[in-house]
């Protein structure tokens, strides 16, 4: 059971990271920092995908703590 959950876990580490990197920068980099441009990239809107991939990180970030914490309990209490 907990090799299975080790699969799965970096299943969702890959697929993680994956939807990380799709997802569209919201600042100007080094360069808004200290020309003060984010402020005109804040007001605006998501468009896109982005807010898809937003819910979609926060659904895998969910299962990836939870599956994370069951595995430490697991490791913890072992099943006969």
């Amino acid at each position: 059971m907990l090799a299975a959950a080790k699969i799965v876990l970096v299943v969702l580490c890959v697929l993680l990271v994956v939807v990380i990197l799709l997802q569209s920068g919201r600042s100007a980099g080094l360069s808004g920092v200290i020309t003060g441009g984010s402020d005109q990239s804040s007001s605006r809107k998501p468009k896109g995908m982005d807010p898809l991939l937003s819910r979609v990180t926060v659904v895998l970030a969910v299962l990836f703590f939870l599956l994370t914490l069951a595995m430490a309990y697991l490791s913890a209490h072992p099943v006969h």
